[in-house]
């Protein structure tokens, strides 16, 4: 598998594994959760995504708990993980209401959980999961400044931020914000022409893209684009998911789909998106049943 270049020193797999869902599966002991990643690593796909957030603040620490079993593991992958969102649940069960939190207190708070859960001594990269309307860009960009200076973060990044939230947060920074994580998908397409996927582009900021199967939806029901996802797959001998990955991977910006699944059989069959011949006649065909209707 290809990889993309992050800094002169990190790059990530073209497909990365989301774990989002880790801590929800019925068998979240250490040894079937390092299945799943060794059937992502048998692919070449050794980018793991992570936030504080997921199962409610506990996939970190199950991903701990399967490094901490097999520590061999630690150096064959990189680690994304966010933060800035305090709900209540976990170790926020007290929070009187879902908030952001993007203090330099929280951060580093922050931090030093997600090190302490997963077992590691450093996360390669660190994001801001969602844009902070109480965001002091100062505050915030010094201590995310600060996590990199320290050698317990590698770069840093964003999530879900648009054009004016990045450049509010880098103007106060030192440190390059190396990439933005947003929704993008056949069913979530507008990033593609709202100027979410232009300024990254322009700037050669890899994105990486979450639920790029538009949460399940492409795969289910019926119409246009699950025919016409049905058509190029049986043109290339892939199932309709791969299509759909392939479209994300077509496109110059480099994009990395970011995938959750907890099925080891469909772990195994996530870099089939590979295997299909995606010529520009058939994106915009996708495209077309995407929109549904005619391109201007």
């Amino acid at each position: 598998m290809n990889r993309i270049t992050i800094t002169e020193n990190l790059s990530f797999s073209r497909i990365v594994y989301g774990m989002w869902r880790l801590s929800d599966d019925t068998d979240t002991s250490p040894g079937h959760v390092q299945a799943k990643i060794e059937a992502c690593l048998e692919q070449g796909i050794t980018t793991m995504d992570q936030a504080d957030i997921y199962g409610g603040y506990a996939a970190e620490e199950v991903l701990g708990d399967a490094l901490r079993a097999a520590p061999a593991l630690k150096d064959q992958i990189e680690i994304v993980t966010k933060c800035d969102i305090v709900a209540p649940a976990g170790r926020y069960a007290d929070a009187v209401v879902k908030y952001y939190d993007t203090s330099r207190a929280h951060i580093m708070a922050s931090v030093d959980n997600s090190l302490r859960l997963m077992g590691v001594d450093k996360i390669d990269t660190l994001l801001i999961h969602r844009p902070d309307p109480m965001m002091d860009a100062a505050e915030t960009g010094a201590a995310l400044d600060a996590v990199v200076a320290s050698g317990k973060v590698r770069s840093v990044g964003v999530s879900n931020f648009k054009l004016h939230d990045w450049t509010l947060l880098q103007s106060a920074m030192q440190t390059p914000l190396i990439t933005n994580q947003i929704e993008l998908s056949l069913a979530a397409h507008h990033g593609f022409t709202n100027g979410d996927v232009a300024y990254l582009q322009e700037r050669r900021v890899p994105v990486m893209a979450w639920s790029p199967l538009g949460g399940g939806a492409l795969m289910t029901g019926t119409g246009p684009m699950q025919d016409a996802l049905a058509a190029v797959a049986a043109e290339n001998s892939v199932g309709n998911s791969a299509v759909a990955i392939a479209w994300l991977l077509a496109h110059p910006a480099q994009i990395m789909p970011v995938m959750g699944t907890n099925n080891i059989t469909r772990i195994k069959a996530l870099s089939e998106a590979f295997k299909v011949r995606m010529d520009r006649q058939t994106w915009f065909t996708l495209y077309t049943a995407a929109l549904g209707k005619e391109v201007p």
